[in-house]
């Protein structure tokens, strides 16, 4: 299909999404309800719906106190099953796709089903949404007249069986509708090659050439691969390699401590910076103002909401009864099979006509600044072993993120209190970095190589540094605690001007 009549058909779908968009923005309640009474006749006969009586729950009321909502590990020995070629259990077609990602107490890395109607009605369609608002926010934008430059992960497919597990870009890209593929750059194949450095030179081989006009991508990873076409162009930022940018679409993690460093790279006001908010369970949120830090929820994706107030754990609240600026756990019925699931994600409202929020953070204690997920459990497991290993004791410790510079790659900076000393420091970071790796996916994956992490840094901290801390804090004793993971530097750099 010719470039110029490509773009005006799809701006005129683009245009027609908007209207559907304001449906769900007059009427998201009703929305919300008609999304899971298709979800609960839909899998009537199901295992979970036979167990449940889908049949017989006529309102929210019964569904409520029917389903109990359930984590990861609840539900992970039925996802093995499923992996393993049983169907029919969460989800009435058959999912043959599992998002690989990290985050659970039990096991390295978490596989989420992804089913067909997810991929079209939840992703496919959040991609034209992100679109769809954009171009209704500048009219004027030629964003169609040249492609997407986009950067997924890489496929695998489990061994025991014909089921496939992946990053979520992989799966995505690898399932792409045409529309999609003929304004993207690299091709499919490019997309998903496995090894990093492999990939990025022929991303950029077949990119440099074409008419870049948006990218779409993790920052980390994104920056990577930005700073790899300085190098081999030997421009001084990306304006001068594409002039037709126009918009960055990013989610995954934190972007304020990339902003600058984008800036560097497109050194324009004109320049746009749209954010999502997705996950390997579902797509989310997408901002529908410019320069604008709120994101829309995007209430016809196939995906029930509801929320736990963070403090009232017992209580579970569907959206019609959420409150402005009140710090809220998701929880999620998908058309993927998942059955009111807890994501480990807190979102705040900022606007309750229409509905749009801000993510928070986690339920638990993390750090995600380079698509990492390194949680609590992660970090405990990884240091006893390298303890244990290098015939030492750890007292207390923080870890902080080592950001990004537009010289060097980021990493994580641990400051440690032993109270036994491990003979040899750089040996037993290593022990440590090869341990996390061991526990995390994400983890592994973004040191693969140091593609976009550097070997953690580990800082001795002095006998009762973090006590002394916690009295100039006045937070000795009851249930104050050392915030041991934190996605800023702040406790870190109070830490160490004590030390």
């Amino acid at each position: 299909m010719p470039i110029p009549l490509f773009n005006s058909v799809a701006s005129w779908f683009l245009k027609k999404r908007i209207h559907q968009i304001e449906l769900f923005r007059k009427f998201p309640n009703e929305v919300q309800q008609e999304v899971l009474r298709k979800l609960l006749v839909y899998n009537i006969d199901t295992e979970v719906g036979k167990k449940y009586d889908f049949k017989s729950i006529k309102s929210y009321k019964d569904f409520n106190n029917r389903l109990d909502a359930v984590s990861y590990e609840d539900i992970s020995q039925s996802i093995e099953r499923m992996r393993k070629g049983e169907q029919n259990i969460f989800w009435s077609t058959p999912i043959n796709w599992f998002a690989k990602s990290s985050g659970t107490t039990n096991a390295k890395s978490k596989f989420i089903p992804i089913s067909y109607e997810s991929l079209d009605d939840c992703h496919y369609k959040a991609g034209k949404d992100m679109l769809s608002l954009y171009f209704n926010n500048n009219e004027n934008s030629k964003l169609l007249e040249g492609k997407c430059l986009r950067l997924g992960g890489s496929k695998e497919i489990y061994e025991k069986n014909n089921s496939y597990y992946g990053d979520l870009s992989a799966i995505i890209i690898d399932n792409l509708p045409f529309w999609a593929e003929l304004s993207s750059t690299p091709s499919q194949k490019v997309s998903l090659i496995p090894e990093w450095e492999e990939k990025v030179k022929a991303i950029i081989n077949e990119s440099l050439n074409q008419n870049v006009t948006s990218f779409a991508g993790v920052p980390s990873w994104m920056m990577v691969l930005l700073n790899n076409v300085l190098k081999q162009t030997k421009k001084d930022n990306i304006l001068e390699v594409w002039e037709n940018s126009e918009v960055y679409f990013h989610g995954g993690v934190n972007f304020e401590p990339y902003r600058s460093l984008f800036k560097e790279m497109f050194p324009s006001k004109k320049f746009k910076y749209f954010e999502i908010y997705n996950a390997s369970e579902g797509f989310f949120g997408i901002q529908d103002q410019n320069y604008s830090s709120e994101l829309l929820l995007m209430l016809d994706y196939g995906i029930f909401y509801e929320f736990i107030p963070t403090n009232n754990t017992d209580k579970i609240i569907p959206l019609s009864d959420v409150e402005l600026d009140v710090n809220y756990a998701i929880v999620i019925t998908t058309n993927s099979g998942l059955w009111r699931y807890k994501m480990g994600d807190t979102i705040k409202f900022t606007s309750l006509n229409p509905y749009r929020i801000k993510v928070s953070g986690r339920t638990k204690h993390f750090i995600n600044v380079f698509g990492e997920e390194l949680i609590i459990e992660n970090a405990e497991v990884a240091l006893a072993k390298a303890a244990e290993t290098n015939n030492c004791k750890v007292k207390d410790y923080t870890v902080a993120p080592i950001f990004m510079s537009s010289n060097d790659i980021g990493s994580h900076e641990w400051l440690i209190e032993f109270s036994d000393e491990p003979k040899d420091l750089e040996n037993f970071t290593k022990t440590l970095d090869k341990n996390l790796k061991n526990t995390n996916s994400d983890y592994e994956a973004k040191r693969y190589k140091d593609s976009t992490m550097k070997m953690p840094k580990v800082v001795k901290a002095r006998p009762s540094l973090f006590y002394d801390w916690l009295a100039l804090k006045k937070k000795l004793g009851g249930q104050n605690k050392i915030p041991r993971l934190s996605n800023s530097r702040d406790y870190l750099e109070e830490l160490k001007s004590l030390n």
